[in-house]
């Protein structure tokens, strides 16, 4: 064994069989963050970006990408997510957006959280890229997750 769980005896990639897991309530947080021009930063947060309500969309688009994870991502079961939450908090230089996915289920929702997240921050591009093309998304990652046999695991402070 490889220890791949993606990945069966053969190599073939696979999707893993959840089955005989338990269900248990899980919960995964990811954040990341997009930084900018002071300009745009200052649209953003005035409300007076082009394209209109960016973090209202932002968020909208974070929660619909969340719900279609196992679409977008091979491998990932589809999931029938019980919350989703996107939050934004402005930062020295840019908008930082944090992600929190959870379900009681057989599978935990990391990728769900930091899809909610990438999606997020893609759709603050795509709304403000009028005013500032150089923009840079970066930081995507898990913050934590509960739930499930391994228990709770949180990423190291930044």
């Amino acid at each position: 064994m490889n220890g791949l769980t993606h990945l069966g005896e053969d190599g073939a990639a696979r999707m893993v069989d959840v089955s005989a897991k338990a269900e248990t309530h899980r919960i995964a947080i990811a954040s990341g963050c997009i930084t900018m021009s002071p300009q745009s930063l200052a649209a953003i947060r005035e409300g007076d970006a082009p394209k209109g309500d960016v973090l209202g969309t932002a968020r909208i688009a974070g929660i619909m990408a969340a719900k279609r994870t196992g679409e977008l991502i091979p491998l990932c079961h589809p999931l029938g997510l019980e919350s989703v939450t996107v939050d934004f908090a402005f930062e020295e230089g840019g908008i930082r957006a944090t992600a929190s996915a959870s379900l009681t289920g057989k599978t935990g929702v990391e990728m769900e959280a930091m899809v909610a997240v990438s999606t997020a921050l893609l759709t603050i591009y795509d709304m403000a890229k009028a005013i500032d093309k150089a923009m840079v998304i970066g930081e995507v990652r898990l913050i934590e997750k509960r739930g499930g046999k391994s228990g709770t695991w949180r990423g190291p402070a930044v």
